[in-house]
């Protein structure tokens, strides 16, 4: 199946008391279905599934399957750097509903690409879902390479990847390619890939999407979205697009310790990549 071009890395909001914020996340769900979003990451590194109980994580999975926009993805995160515990929530999330889990590499422990192999030959085994990788080594201190992941793909059920280290993005045989950074998405659809797993299409969803579905405006938007980019990079990422999806009127909330919300510096970075949109009006 296809799992769509535009995946929305999607926030989880919560409430005053830093409880997850159900009624909020099917809003905005729904919303950004609308702005042009195919599908949805749900308890992913946005979503902030560090912080997140397996009660919550494998809760609000559940949800967004019950509550999806009419035809819309749902891919579960669902990664953990213990094998046994990325089984769990793998099989949990395929139950739940999920039409794809998105499994890290193994964070802390460091790996050997044996190691990673066999940790992925197990995820693999407990879905009849496919499987997308995510090489993100500047958050987990592994990186895949090309030829590795290409290995990778020759794993029943692991179909796709998210690659997060542009210095090494291209095609991979075996594998669908999405963009892991925002401003890897034109050059991962110029390659041929599929698309980008998105954090800036909370935002401008249907610029993205146009990037999708009118190669000929592509440039002039990734130029356009380059402000924003980096604004949403200014502090850790979900600091920055809380903050911003605030701005916008969809309050979702704080963010759980160790994350703090934005100071007055990254505030304003944000708010004038917003402005310079015309996101923000008056």
């Amino acid at each position: 199946m296809s799992l769509g071009a535009i995946l929305t890395a999607i926030v989880t909001p919560f409430t005053q008391d830093l409880r997850v914020d159900e009624d909020r996340f099917v809003a905005l769900m729904h919303h950004l279905h609308e702005q042009g979003s195919d599908g949805f990451v749900v308890c992913g590194t946005t979503g902030e599934a560090s912080t997140l109980t397996d009660e919550e994580h494998l809760g609000l999975i559940a949800l967004a399957c019950r509550e999806r926009p009419a035809g819309a993805t749902i891919v579960a995160g669902t990664g953990s750097n213990d094998t046994r515990h990325a089984v769990h929530l793998t099989a949990e999330a395929t139950e739940a509903g999920a039409d794809a889990v998105l499994s890290v590499t193994p964070y802390y422990n460091k790996p050997n690409l044996r190691g990673i192999r066999r940790h992925y030959e197990e995820v693999a085994a407990a879905t009849d879902k496919p499987v997308v990788l995510y090489n993100i080594p500047g958050r987990v201190v592994v990186n895949i390479p090309p030829e590795a992941l290409a290995d990778l793909g020759t794993i029943a059920n692991v179909l796709y990847v998210k690659e997060a280290n542009g210095e090494q993005l291209q095609p991979i045989d075996g594998l669908g390619l999405y963009a892991g950074n925002d401003d890897d998405l034109a050059r991962t659809l110029d390659l041929g890939g599929i698309g980008g797993i998105c954090v800036a299409s909370h935002l401008v969803g249907p610029r993205m999407r146009t990037m999708v579905d009118d190669p000929s405006q592509r440039a002039a938007i990734d130029a356009e979205l380059q402000a924003l980019y980096a604004a949403l990079g200014v502090t850790t990422n979900p600091i920055p697009v809380k903050a911003a999806l605030q701005m916008v009127g969809h309050d979702c909330g704080g963010l759980r310790l160790p994350m703090v919300e934005a100071d007055e510096r990254e505030r304003q970075a944000v708010r004038e990549a917003l402005e310079g949109l015309g996101l923000l009006g008056g």
